[in-house]
């Protein structure tokens, strides 16, 4: 199967590299500059310095050349610019099959990744999410990992999980497209509040109620959307969540820790040189939320602290507050 990854990224970049050699593997970039680097230099500098780029991997920063005989398209940019991608591939590959690999809610809207797929009724071919508990630099080094492809085609879902699937990279299928969505998005907030609860030295223990009660919260709102139990307690649930939540190669859990050492947003977003989706993705999950009368606590104090409304101490006694009730 002829694979082009779209984007250059950390998380783009380890997905071509855990294909290739397995599949023919184009790597896209729209920076003809960076494209440019990564062919002389063979290594992501920038986003994924330590790992060799094979020959193998066919680099290009022509999208018409970059899609012309693929087989199937991976679409791995941040959510704000999912829009653009899939305008273009709509014009030039209107039926190539597509997967695509972010996690986050678009702000305004407030839609989810499918729901801005199916804007474009030009696209026509078979299409899903690939989502799941993956730091990019452990995928690109070739450590075992497991992912959840979830599509609404149910034969496309799982014959895409096996011609994907190699030793070191599981793949599950799945029919639970909002389901997979939802937590890949909402686990980002959490980790947030994660590396703001350890950022501020309030241990194990606390951090092990975060992630539960987050759990709750993340699972409330994607069954009112149509997501499945199940779902939530899977790979891209409860297993993407701990991942997030435990440890700073998450960039998430790096702004909550940022912030509790008393870092403003901007230089903290700045300084970590990649997108963190859980920021713009915490107002929007917000909004969300309440428009279909779902209570999140724990999504609306992160929101608070990063637009500063709420100051960090305030924010812990605000969650730690909240009235006894059943579980």
């Amino acid at each position: 199967m002829r694979l082009t990854v779209l984007g250059t990224g950390a998380w783009g970049t380890a997905l071509a590299l855990s294909l290739t050699g397995f599949h023919p593997v184009t790597l896209w970039g729209r920076d003809p500059v960076q494209v440019q680097a990564l062919r002389q230099e063979r290594e992501n500098r920038r986003y994924l310095p330590g790992h060799v780029l094979p020959s193998s991997l066919k680099l290009s920063s022509d999208l018409p050349c970059a899609l012309q005989d693929a087989d199937l398209a991976l679409l791995v940019v941040p959510v704000a610019a999912l829009e653009g991608i899939l305008g273009a591939l709509a014009t030039l590959r209107p039926h190539l099959p597509f997967l695509w690999a972010c996690k986050g809610v678009e702000q305004g809207t407030q839609r989810l990744p499918h729901q801005i797929v199916h804007a474009h009724p030009a696209l026509r071919g078979p299409h899903g999410v690939l989502s799941g508990p993956s730091f990019a630099t452990e995928i690109a080094a070739g450590l075992p990992a497991a992912l959840t492809l979830a599509s609404s085609n149910e034969v496309f879902a799982q014959s895409t999980a096996r011609s994907l699937h190699h030793p070191r990279l599981r793949l599950y299928s799945s029919t639970d497209l909002v389901g997979v969505e939802i937590a890949g998005a909402l686990k980002n907030v959490m980790a947030i509040a994660s590396g703001l609860s350890d950022g501020l030295g309030l241990g194990l223990n606390a951090r092990a109620a975060l992630i539960t009660r987050g759990l709750a919260e993340i699972t409330r709102l994607g069954m009112v959307l149509g997501g499945r139990r199940e779902t939530f307690m899977g790979l891209t649930g409860l297993g993407d969540l701990i991942l997030t939540c435990t440890t700073a190669l998450s960039r998430n859990y790096q702004v909550g820790q940022g912030l509790a050492q008393g870092i403003q947003l901007g230089p903290l977003l700045a300084s970590l040189g990649h997108v963190a989706e859980g920021v713009p993705t915490a107002s929007a999950a917000l909004q969300l939320a309440r428009a279909h009368g779902v209570e999140m606590p724990i999504t609306a104090t992160v929101q608070e602290v990063l637009s500063g409304a709420l100051n960090i101490q305030d924010a812990v006694i605000q969650l730690l507050a909240r009235d006894p009730r059943a579980e």
